[in-house]
């Protein structure tokens, strides 16, 4: 609650592990960002992957030369035995959309129905795969981070119908060889919540346990050619930056405010 009016106070006491008071009138306002008028189109601020009309943004992962994509009515489908593409830019920390559909007449079962992925920075895989009533190991369904984590709950919708992925992506840190923090993800498929700060365990392996290579801060976003015709269209991102205009995201997870003061208890 504030005072009608108020612009800030400088007489507040210090937050902890800040430069700010409470409420402090000279704290620098957040940029203004607006809004899509269309829940899942990209905001002011977004760098846009792919808008439905080329590839120019995408290259082969493998050769480097042209992304062989189909591209019709607004999407992107995969054409079998084309290869994985990826984009020319590379990012990291991010906010991330992308939605995708499996054809209606796909065939198969298991990881054979309209199987695909989406590599972050072109090392960690969030799954792609008709998982609406078909059965398959719990950590290859949709939306899991394959091969570690099955997501919280399935929100798979009907083959033919688009599907939303919504990331949070805080890439690893590396000090030379070493890893001194891991990937995060956040994952909201078609509006809930399957992943929520999952630390990654390494990069994306089948049938083997994943471990960390040293990596640059920024990467690539790859899809998978998995031999089924998958569609992709309306993907964009967002640098995470920090708060107060700092240029990179902090990791506040652990931060304690030991001189914060303690609530008094109500006992007598």
């Amino acid at each position: 609650m504030g005072v009608m009016g108020q612009l800030g106070y400088e007489d507040t006491p210090f937050l902890p592990g800040q430069k700010w008071r409470i409420h402090d009138s000279k704290r620098p306002q957040p940029p203004v960002v607006a809004p899509a008028s269309i829940p899942g189109n990209p905001p002011s601020d977004a760098i846009i992957l792919f808008d439905g009309k080329d590839l120019s943004k995408w290259r082969s992962a493998w050769t480097g030369g042209p992304a062989r994509w189909k591209v019709e009515n607004g999407y992107m489908e995969i054409v079998p035995g084309t290869g994985d593409i990826q984009t020319v830019e590379e990012f990291g920390d991010c906010q991330l959309h992308i939605e995708w559909m499996i054809p209606e007449d796909v065939k198969g079962s298991g990881q054979g129905r309209g199987n695909s992925g989406i590599f972050l920075m072109g090392r960690y895989e969030i799954q792609v795969l008709d998982s609406y009533e078909n059965r398959t190991y719990a950590d290859g369904m949709a939306a899991a981070i394959y091969g570690q984590y099955p997501p919280l709950v399935n929100a798979c919708r009907k083959p033919g119908e688009w599907q939303t992925y919504d990331i949070i992506w805080i890439a690893p840190r590396f000090e030379g060889e070493k890893l001194v923090r891991p990937g995060y993800l956040t994952l909201i498929h078609n509006g809930v919540v399957v992943h929520y700060h999952t630390p990654i365990m390494g990069l994306t392996r089948h049938r083997r346990l994943p471990t960390y290579q040293p990596h640059p801060p920024v990467g690539p976003l790859r899809i998978q050619d998995h031999g089924f015709r998958v569609r992709f269209r309306n993907i964009w991102y967002r640098p995470l930056k920090g708060y107060d205009g700092e240029p990179e995201w902090r990791d506040l997870t652990f931060v304690v405010f030991p001189d914060l003061p303690r609530p008094q208890s109500s006992a007598k």
